[in-house]
């Protein structure tokens, strides 16, 4: 079979029964010879290396910070004192628009005080940071070329990936330079994988390393397939299983940093879980699948769309919806502004509808506060919920209370035993809705506080007196 057939039998562009119709005898040496080189080349200019450093506070021996030890000579002995220490890190991006906007991943960049791009013509430059987002964990940089265009990679689409797929990861594992490994799609929409944030992760087999962060895992025409993002791993090293962040995914975060820095994603307004065989008989569903809706936020899109609690919902724009990281995945794709149709069952009965995609909004205001003064909250930072902070830090829709955000070292909140995530709900018997209704409520305590707060999805009590 000739190379030019193996190349487009890999890609997809003819079928194993069409390559055996149209065999070719080779014609030269170059086509004897099955090979990668030509994406490769095409594809490898785009991809590039990340450097970064970050200073650290150190102390000239772990002795110092022993309690023991400051007991007897003071927290300011001279030979303890804090040192600072340069702390190196590498990783990879990718060229996405040719002015030089680069995409890697957030935790390449994380606390960078310093980064520095190698281009793979040796070229380097030193980068800013546009957008960082932990949520997908990817990071757009911009570099200066003044003015000269720059080699990039275009997106696929990840539905046009199936499992089984030829794919090419692109980095730099371990700093030893560019590297190429060769592998197929393990699996495609691997949620779970990992705690938090938007996940619908491409499963390969690719060998992916630590500096292959950020790199390009590439189909065999030549497209970006995904961002190289973690492994499993127990030793250090690649075992096969690698993930990376879908393409559409890495497009919305593109755009959001060309539309002004900041990643603002649709809000569904409403939650949901997957459909077990025991609900979907119980829904008249032929098999377990969409998700099924719970919670409907007043007013939000879900609602306006006219879906209800109870409501299955198997399709978004013509994708399948298993489970509600799918939901959350493809509606974390689409930009704020337009719509989106859905299918779902009700009753047994199929029904479509179109939902606006508009930003969570911020009602109450956060109102980030910093609570002080003689009270067991001294050193916390208050803030009201609403449905843009519980989408922001992905808690239930229309979760009530006021939430924590953070809790000072030393404070009196700390040594208390308040975490940053506690929700204040109650507090001597007055409902907490408000940033002021909790900073009233403390006032009148009069030295004795009895709080009702909720954590990870428990109820807890806690009383205090003066």
């Amino acid at each position: 079979m000739g190379y030019l057939v193996i190349l487009m039998l890999l890609a997809g562009f003819v079928s194993s029964a069409q390559a055996q119709a149209i065999r070719i005898v080779p014609e030269s040496r170059e086509e004897i010879r099955l090979s990668f080189a030509p994406l490769v080349k095409q594809a490898a200019p785009a991809v590039v290396n990340i450097y970064t450093r970050k200073l650290v506070q150190t102390r000239s021996s772990p002795l110092f910070d022993d309690p023991f030890f400051r007991r007897f000579f003071g927290r300011e002995f001279p030979f303890g004192q804090k040192r600072q220490k340069v702390q190196n890190a590498l990783g990879s991006g990718v060229i996405v628009r040719a002015n030089g906007l680069i995409v890697t991943n957030n935790h390449v960049i994380a606390g960078a005080d310093s980064i520095r791009v190698v281009l793979n013509d040796k070229r380097e430059y030193d980068a800013r940071v546009v957008l960082a987002d932990e949520k997908t964990d990817l990071a757009v940089l911009r570099i200066d070329t003044k003015g000269r265009r720059l080699p990039v990679l275009r997106f696929a689409a990840m539905d046009d990936l199936q499992v089984g797929d030829v794919v090419i990861a692109i980095g730099n594992p371990f700093g030893v330079g560019q590297t190429v490994t060769m592998g197929i799609i393990s699996a495609l929409s691997r949620s779970n994988v990992f705690r938090g944030g938007v996940q619908s992760f491409i499963q390969t087999d690719a060998a992916i390393n630590p500096g292959n962060s950020g790199g390009a895992l590439l189909t065999l025409d030549g497209k970006l397939a995904g961002i190289n993002t973690a492994i499993f791993s127990k030793s250090g090293g690649s075992i096969g299983i690698g993930f990376a962040i879908p393409a559409d995914l890495v497009a919305s975060v593109v755009r959001s940093a060309e539309q002004g820095g900041k990643v603002v994603r649709p809000w569904f307004g409403a939650s949901g879980q997957s459909v077990t065989l025991d609900l979907a008989e119980g829904l008249g569903l032929k098999r377990p699948v969409g998700v099924l809706l719970s919670d409907i936020y007043p007013g939000g899109p879900a609602d306006k769309a006219g879906l209800r609690s109870g409501d299955v919902v198997v399709e978004i724009n013509g994708h399948a919806v298993q489970e509600p990281n799918d939901l959350r995945f493809r509606i974390a794709t689409l930009a704020v502004g337009g719509y989106a149709d859905l299918v779902y069952y009700r009753d047994g009965r199929k029904r479509k509808t179109r939902i606006a995609l508009r930003a969570a909004p911020e009602i109450p205001p956060r109102n980030d506060t910093r609570i002080s003064g003689r009270n067991p909250l001294e050193g916390a930072v208050a803030a009201n919920l609403s449905p843009a902070v519980t989408q922001e830090l992905e808690l239930p829709y229309g979760q009530k209370g006021v939430i924590l955000l953070e809790i000072a070292r030393g404070s009196t909140a700390a040594r208390l035993g308040f975490r940053p995530g506690d929700i204040v709900l109650e507090l001597n018997g007055t409902r907490i809705d408000r940033v002021d209704t909790l900073l009233t409520a403390l006032r009148r305590a009069q030295g004795n506080w009895r709080f009702r707060i909720q954590r990870k999805g428990r109820i807890l009590r806690r009383s205090f007196r003066s």
